[in-house]
């Protein structure tokens, strides 16, 4: 059966800067002995969010003024290195429900946008309007449209994004798990199997 569509989602935002930020960054390895992913949250960017000693440092979240922000604002091939579907479990965990950056990492965006979360690719130029009106007012409500590929502020910002047509179309109609397609899918799965003598 199809799962919920994710045809638009809606939030405060924030920018985490950097170009090629990994998954190592996004959720260090030390982290990942969990049996399930539940508490990654807290541990995502944690090298960066806190220093040797554990202390906050000036990430951007830690800023109060980003504090339950759902939507990240990154820069170029977000979610590089590793294929650890922990990283975006990580952010999922920590709040984050969908990401605009200049271009994503292909296994991320494949993991990410299977646990519904959108991943849409603004310019450069875009990106640096949309995160100036963040920073100028951090109450501000972005919103990623899905079915339109475009991208909202409540300032009155509009901006074009794109993505792959298979995700997409994944997302608004709800077959955004893998899993779930093959659970719905069983008794064909089956025949298949038996008409090429695997059974």
């Amino acid at each position: 059966m199809p799962l919920d569509p994710v045809t638009q989602i809606s939030g405060r935002a924030v920018y985490v800067p950097g170009a090629d930020l990994d998954t190592d960054r996004i959720i260090p390895a030390r982290f990942m002995k969990c049996v399930t992913f539940d508490g990654l949250g807290e541990y995502a960017f944690y090298d960066v969010r806190f220093d040797e000693h554990g202390n906050q440092t000036g990430h951007p979240l830690n800023d109060p003024r980003f504090a339950g922000a759902s939507i990240l604002l990154a820069g170029v091939n977000f979610g590089c290195g590793s294929s650890r579907e922990h990283a975006p479990q990580a952010l999922r965990k920590y709040g984050f429900n969908g990401f605009i950056a200049e271009s994503f990492a292909e296994i991320f965006f494949g993991n990410a946008t299977t646990l519904a979360m959108p991943c849409v690719i603004a310019s450069a130029a875009d990106l640096a309007a949309l995160r100036r009106e963040v920073a100028g007012d951090p109450a501000t409500v972005v919103t990623i449209d899905v079915v339109a590929l475009r991208v909202r502020s409540s300032g009155g910002l509009e901006i074009p994004v794109s993505m792959p047509d298979s995700a997409r179309l994944a997302l608004v109609s709800g077959r955004w798990d893998p899993i779930q397609e093959l659970l719905d899918n069983a008794a064909l799965s089956d025949a298949k199997a038996v008409a090429l003598h695997y059974v």
